[in-house]
């Protein structure tokens, strides 16, 4: 099954809609988390991400699937001088973000707006730098939304993907499966009293291109250079992306 035909709650019905509903129900669960999930390594997977993208000196930088703000806070702490605009579908997520952001002081140089990856509300050639973390997956037309990306990215312009992914080695992948199936939805019950996300998000895992598969399709949007980088075993890949 393809990731773009696994939802949140039910099988039919628009995908964007119920991964609206579901980041709603768990954005005051949602940071606590992440952290118990990855054991605090998904801070590190960030660090990377921003130093990647830091190297190419971005002014204006869109943080797509936003999320609490984690990824633009992160960017603007760390590349002077740049503003980051960030996007979700979730209002609930964004409220939490906003008050970060408020507490980081850095309102002045982070934004947020409510909006589709599929449809953004920007004009062509926009922005320096685009990242996503952990939200592709949350697409419903994965490829619709690498042309869009495509389209507000400015050219020579980097994109810089964080996505969860399943281990190749072979050694790992049965203690990583056992990890994803058994006790992520257990502890995503408990923490976040909505199991039916927290048992999407093996699923959806499972399910969404990694590798060489995903900088196929990265590629076949219209970027340049498309290529990963496997972090923690290869429980986590590093995309990037140039626009010619």
């Amino acid at each position: 099954m393809q990731v773009e035909e696994i939802n949140p709650y039910h099988k039919d019905g628009a995908k964007h809609a119920q991964v609206r509903e579901m980041f709603d129900n768990i954005a005051p669960a949602y940071d606590v988390m992440n952290r118990m999930m990855t054991l605090g390594i998904d801070r590190s997977w960030r660090r990377k991400a921003v130093r990647t993208v830091a190297g190419t000196q971005p002014v204006a930088i869109l943080d797509i699937a936003t999320g609490t703000g984690d990824l633009a806070i992160l960017l603007a702490n760390s590349i002077p001088g740049a503003t980051v605009t960030g996007v979700d579908l979730s209002d609930g997520m964004l409220e939490v973000g906003r008050r970060k952001v408020a507490e980081a002081g850095l309102a002045d140089r982070i934004s947020f707006r409510t909006g589709d990856a599929l449809a953004l509300p920007f004009d062509d050639n926009t922005f320096d730098a685009i990242t996503v973390a952990y939200g592709v997956r949350n697409f419903e037309h994965l490829r619709d939304g690498y042309a869009e990306m495509l389209r507000v990215l400015r050219p020579g312009g980097m994109l810089c993907v964080l996505e969860l992914s399943t281990p190749a080695n072979p050694l790992v992948k049965p203690f990583y499966a056992a990890y994803t199936r058994g006790v992520i939805p257990l502890v995503g019950r408990i923490v976040s009293r909505d199991s039916s996300a927290y048992s999407y998000l093996p699923k959806s895992i499972r399910a969404v291109p990694v590798r060489d598969e995903m900088t196929l399709i990265i590629a076949e949007a219209g970027f340049a250079g498309a290529e990963y980088r496997s972090l923690t075993l290869g429980v986590c890949t590093m995309y990037t992306a140039t626009k010619p």
